[in-house]
């Protein structure tokens, strides 16, 4: 087996040199998708997979040396699975597929699993066009999965390899990806509207919230919003936003003016709850599916949306000036459905937590939609989901949305178990799901904190932690959060820690020795424990509050281990607190 040094090698004569592929060859089909790989644009991906479950990519690069692309498990190189090749300058080309097996060397693969599909070279580009199946069964290869993927790239100047002195690139990017921008319809009357900051002065701050209110367009007649996308200003506030969000308002609520904190000492700001789009680090623009749109100029459609702007200026930069937003795409070509977003997964203050020096730390978040029609005024149809966007911070490394219907389990919504802080974006689903009036939808966040010595609490703050899940649906029904969170005085007790209250409950956590054992009991009692369920409509006028409790089969079962639809095993050790005993509604 050949070893390369990735610090110096010799040039790559050891490779079996390929023939020239010809261009008379017909065409290659289209690949649907597309990334630059790089924040300089050097280097160009076109992707695309089929139903037998091959990927094909395409790489073209700014060079005419050697050029290379693989899969990382966590980001760095150790343990990746590459392929490189290159043209030679009499002509000849060469491809082999490789591992990293330290920071240091690279060995070639025994299996070659990269099939090349073309290879050339001009005086400006490289490009490498191959395939390989989602499963190789090759220990040293990287499964290509649905999850959020790694993806190293690296190029020199000239055909001898050196990666120390080559440039290297990390992304991250969800590779199955259902429809393309070429797959939608693209309206022929539309117009765009911008929600953006004006002019703001990014405060010298770790962590800022700045909201505003913004009328939304005043139209004659309906028009439905099919596409938005961020508005950036500069790379340098690029890094520094971490999330955008619409908020559709009440049109009975009154608004105040101004740019102010989010969730600082004018409650007002924290006016209007019903999420309409969602950017977070690292997406892109979104259209929406043929069938449906989001509504405006209608009377029961919002006059004013809240616009919120996470902000992260960790370096503490003084002097920067933002404009940041998200610009709306509208058509009076309407579609068939309006479109709502339900927010679900763990309420985030007061009694979210995750211990310190924590490998794998999970929370969980209940919806329980049984009082959507008594919340709701009228009869809820069916929920159809189309699309999600997941949010945690910096400690979230996995993200799983689960549906129950009568006490069994319907389906995984929705999961990423390499989630990345750095790429949050709405996806689709391979496929329409139903949710219907009384379906359970419990969230799952695993965080990760071996390099905290303290706790990890809920909270809006990039170092503070979420658990949330945005479902994208139609038609669109008045419900804007359904979410929950485990009752802390359970497991304050289960940690032997006293706690009359939640908020005892919470100042006890900090008495705790966290170690793996009290670790796992936390995490324990937390999937034992109540879950309070809150239930927002999109004015905020109602607030429904239930218990959903253990009943007890004198069985301890995880709600962590779901039943996916490759399985035979009877039994989806779905957990008996899933089981709610409504409350009152309170009137707000």
């Amino acid at each position: 087996m050949k070893m390369m040094s990735l610090l110096w090698t010799k040039s790559l004569l050891f490779l079996l040199p390929i023939p020239c592929l010809c261009s008379s060859q017909p065409s290659p089909p289209l690949l649907r998708f597309s990334a630059f790989l790089d924040h300089s644009n050097m280097v160009f991906m076109r992707w695309d997979h089929d139903e037998e479950e091959m990927m094909t990519f395409e790489l073209q690069v700014r060079t005419v040396g050697w050029v290379a692309f693989g899969f990382s498990p966590h980001g760095e190189l150790p343990g990746s699975d590459i392929v490189i090749g290159g043209v030679f300058p009499n002509g000849s080309i060469y491809f082999s597929d490789w591992h990293a097996v330290d920071e240091e060397n690279l060995k070639e693969d025994k299996s070659q699993d990269y099939q090349l599909l073309s290879l050339t070279e001009d005086e400006t580009f490289t490009t490498m066009r191959f395939k390989r199946y989602f499963q190789t069964c090759d220990p040293n290869d990287l499964d290509i999965t649905g999850d959020t993927t790694r993806l190293i790239s690296a190029f020199g100047t000239n055909d001898t390899v050196q990666f120390s002195k080559g440039q290297r690139f990390l992304k991250s990017l969800f590779l199955m990806r259902v429809t393309s921008p070429t797959e939608l319809n693209e309206p022929q009357i539309f117009f765009t509207y911008d929600l953006k900051l004006n002019d703001f002065p990014i405060p010298v701050d770790e962590t800022t919230y700045a909201c505003t209110f913004i009328p939304l367009p005043i139209l004659k007649q309906k028009h439905h919003i099919y596409k938005f996308e961020p508005i950036i200003t500069t790379h340098q506030n690029r890094l520094m936003a971490h999330h955008i969000l619409v908020y559709a308002c009440g049109n009975g609520s009154v608004l105040p003016t101004g740019i102010s904190d989010c969730y600082g000492a004018d409650p007002d700001f924290a006016l209007c709850s019903q999420v309409v789009v969602g950017w977070a680090v690292g997406g892109g623009s979104y259209q929406f599916p043929n069938e449906a749109a989001i509504s405006i100029g209608t009377p029961m459609d919002p006059q004013y949306i809240r616009l919120e702007i996470h902000y992260s200026n960790f370096d503490l930069i003084p002097g920067l000036i933002d404009n940041s937003g998200i610009r709306l795409y509208c058509t009076p070509d309407l579609r068939p459905y309006d479109i709502g977003v339900l927010q679900t997964g763990v309420f985030t203050f007061p009694v979210h937590f995750i211990p310190p020096g924590a490998d794998s730390y999970k929370s969980y978040g209940l919806c329980k939609s049984s009082q959507f029609n008594e919340m709701n005024g009228t009869p809820v149809p069916d929920l159809k989901v189309f699309g999600f966007l997941l949010h945690t911070h910096l400690a979230g490394r996995g993200v799983k949305v689960v549906q129950y219907r009568n006490g069994e389990q319907v389906r995984i919504i929705c999961e990423d178990n390499t989630y990345d802080f750095s790429l949050q974006e709405t996806r689709d689903m391979k496929e329409v799901i139903t949710i219907e009036v009384g379906d359970e939808i419990l969230v799952e966040c695993d965080f990760q904190t071996l390099d905290r010595t303290e706790i990890t609490f809920g909270g809006p703050s990039t170092l503070n932690e979420m658990c949330l899940a945005f479902l994208f649906y139609y038609p669109r029904n008045n419900i804007s959060s359904c979410m929950g969170y485990p009752d802390i005085q359970q497991i304050a007790h289960a940690l032997g820690q006293e706690a009359s209250d939640a908020m005892e409950g919470m100042i006890a956590m900090n008495y705790v020795e966290w170690n793996n054992e009290t670790i796992k009991t936390a995490e324990k009692a937390a999937k034992e424990a109540d879950q309070i369920v809150m239930i927002k409509t999109i004015d905020v006028s109602v607030l429904c509050l239930y218990l959903a409790e253990w009943l007890g089969d004198g069985e301890t079962r995880s709600s962590l281990e779901f039943e996916t639809k490759e399985k035979e095993e009877p039994g989806d050790y779905r957990p008996v607190s899933l089981t709610s005993i409504p409350g009152k509604l309170l009137e707000q």
